[in-house]
């Protein structure tokens, strides 16, 4: 039986120490780490990839609610807290089960059996049902010189490494940005840009052909710069061929 990787996140340290007792007698869990705090249970969570997280609500920092949008694993939740007041958020969140302090080892023991009832794929879909989408800019600020001017995302023809830096050209010029390819990739929308390269992410838009070659494809754009796909990224482009 695989052994279940289990965080506890509350500010106070009697919760979390009668949520340990509970849960020492009970087969398969593993306590891999304990918050103190809304910020340190993002971190933790996002690190450690648990399969159940017993979340407070209210905590410093940030409350239990303020963690889930924030967390790039979702766990099974099994929220806990004093006030009653949580309960009907809590399940819109589709939370596991909703333990209200003080509760007894018995009723934390029902809310396990729950959680590793429910198939994680079925908990995983549905709080990410409720997660808010993020939002993609459609204008951002880029510098020029010794002042920062506002560019147009869908002006934007294909970023390109440059150690640690990148450069974000358009038709008319090219800006330095100080943030690396990976970060300005997760910002700007996966539906409109592509990474075909670890230095080059393209905007679809700008796509004007593609050549098969025995190395790999190589992609023309609106600005007749020619991008090679690397081998890791062949597949992404594949899957835009109709």
């Amino acid at each position: 039986m695989s052994v279940w990787k289990v965080v506890l996140a509350d500010d106070e340290a009697p919760a979390r120490k009668l949520l340990r007792e509970y849960l020492s007698g009970i087969a398969g869990l593993e306590i891999i780490a304990e918050c103190r705090n809304g910020v340190e249970a993002v971190s933790i969570i996002n690190v450690l990839r648990p399969d159940l997280v017993f979340l407070d609500v209210q905590m410093p920092g940030k409350t239990g609610f303020d963690v889930l949008p924030e967390l790039e694993h979702l766990p099974k939740i099994i929220f806990s807290t004093a006030y009653d007041q949580y309960a009907l958020q809590a399940f819109e969140v589709a939370a596991v089960d909703y333990l209200l302090k003080p509760y007894s080892k018995a009723r934390l023991e029902q809310a396990v059996q729950k959680a590793m009832g429910t198939s994680q794929q079925t908990a995983i879909q549905q709080l990410s049902d409720y997660l808010p989408q993020p939002l993609y800019p459609e204008r951002i600020l880029v510098e020029q010189g010794n002042k920062l001017v506002t560019l147009a995302v869908t002006d934007i023809i294909w970023i390109e490494a440059d150690g640690d830096y990148t450069r974000i050209h358009t038709a008319a010029q090219s800006y330095l940005s100080n943030k690396g390819i990976s970060e300005l990739e997760r910002r700007l929308h996966p539906q409109q840009f592509q990474r075909v390269h670890r230095s080059a992410l393209i905007a679809l838009a700008a796509i004007k052909e593609v050549y098969r070659e025995p190395s790999g494809p190589q992609i023309l754009l609106n600005n007749d710069v020619l991008v090679k796909v690397s081998r890791s990224y062949v597949d992404a482009i594949r899957k835009l061929m109709y």
